[in-house]
């Protein structure tokens, strides 16, 4: 098995970059205002779920960029789920 870093991989950790760090300026400004009336509490719920399904799907596979990308995205995803509780 080859530990090179393929195409493909480069490709998934850009990826999971951009869309993972999109979700940084939502949780500061949610964090900072404590405002998250905006914020759909069943959106964030079904959609915090499925970044975990993803997280375990890349952890079975041992997609590293899967895995990565849905690691940072679930801490955040589940910080404003957390707070959308909190401060309603």
């Amino acid at each position: 098995m080859s530990t090179a870093v393929t195409l493909a991989d480069w490709i998934g950790f850009m990826g999971a970059a951009l869309t993972t760090v999109s979700f940084m300026p939502q949780a500061w400004l949610t964090f900072r205002t404590r405002d998250v009336r905006g914020i759909s509490l069943g959106m964030y719920s079904v959609f915090t779920a499925g970044v975990a399904l993803w997280l375990v799907y890349g952890l079975l596979l041992g997609a590293w960029p899967i895995v990565v990308a849905n690691a940072i995205t679930l801490a955040l995803a589940l910080a404003i789920l957390v707070m959308k509780l909190r401060f309603r």
